[in-house]
């Protein structure tokens, strides 16, 4: 099930997906950033359907509404009619409604505020005990959510996780993360902080692929008892 959500989501992106280091710097696909501050490592927060938006008219209050967004995307706002806000930043959907309402209003000054968040999400996927959605009630790192799923298996490769993301201009890139360092306290840094709608994915070992084969297709297979059974993880 892993392999083929894995599969399925880049197989759907263009033909080659960016795979970057989590050192300080910007996603591909955003401006360059001082290493390691902290808006390199918080990028702007997008709206997504179900967010509950206050928009302010700081001229016309007569105009301030409270909107939730819609599955489909969009708010409904007087004047300005259907506009949508889902994958947009509070700023940009300013400049949006500015636009919008600049024939209607001699100087629109336009605030969005983000009142209530939707109940973000993050996937965990692989050699985990319990694969699945895991809740982004606050700040969280790859570690974190994997202790959420039921901690790594034994069969884990912790030293080639891949967390695949969407950057700013909407395309998928994948971090490859040596978690095992973190882990071992070594750097921390491998322990990223994770965006709403992050996957990670935590591959087979090797020495797991490997004895995985083993089973398949010379224990299930063959139908001639040798006589002996050699396990990799155990070396007889």
């Amino acid at each position: 099930m892993g392999f083929w959500l894995l599969f399925l989501l880049l197989a759907g992106c263009s033909s080659t997906v960016p795979v970057v280091t989590p050192k300080p710097m910007s996603a591909p696909g955003l401006p360059d950033k001082p290493a390691g501050s902290l808006a390199a490592a918080s990028p702007p927060y997008v709206i997504h359907t179900g967010d509950q938006l206050q928009v302010k008219f700081f001229y016309n209050p007569e105009l301030d509404e409270e909107v939730t967004v819609r599955p489909d995307g969009r708010i409904t706002l007087p004047l300005a009619h259907e506009v949508m806000a889902a994958g947009l930043t509070t700023a940009e959907l300013v400049d949006v409604l500015t636009a919008r309402y600049a024939p209607h209003l001699r100087k629109p000054e336009i605030t969005v505020i983000v009142k209530t968040f939707e109940a973000q999400k993050v996937f965990v996927d692989g050699q985990v005990a319990k694969p699945g959605m895991v809740a982004l009630t606050g700040p969280m790192t790859i570690l974190q959510s994997i202790a959420s799923a039921g901690g790594l298996k034994d069969s884990a490769r912790d030293s080639e996780v891949l967390v695949i993301r969407r950057n700013a201009l909407r395309k998928p890139f994948v971090i490859r993360v040596d978690l095992a360092r973190a882990m071992s306290g070594l750097d921390m840094s491998q322990d990223i902080r994770l965006q709403p709608y992050d996957i990670v994915y935590v591959p087979k070992s090797f020495i797991a692929n490997v004895n995985t084969w083993i089973d398949l297709y010379l224990r299930k297979n063959i139908p001639i008892n040798f006589g002996f059974y050699y396990d990799l993880n155990k070396g007889y």
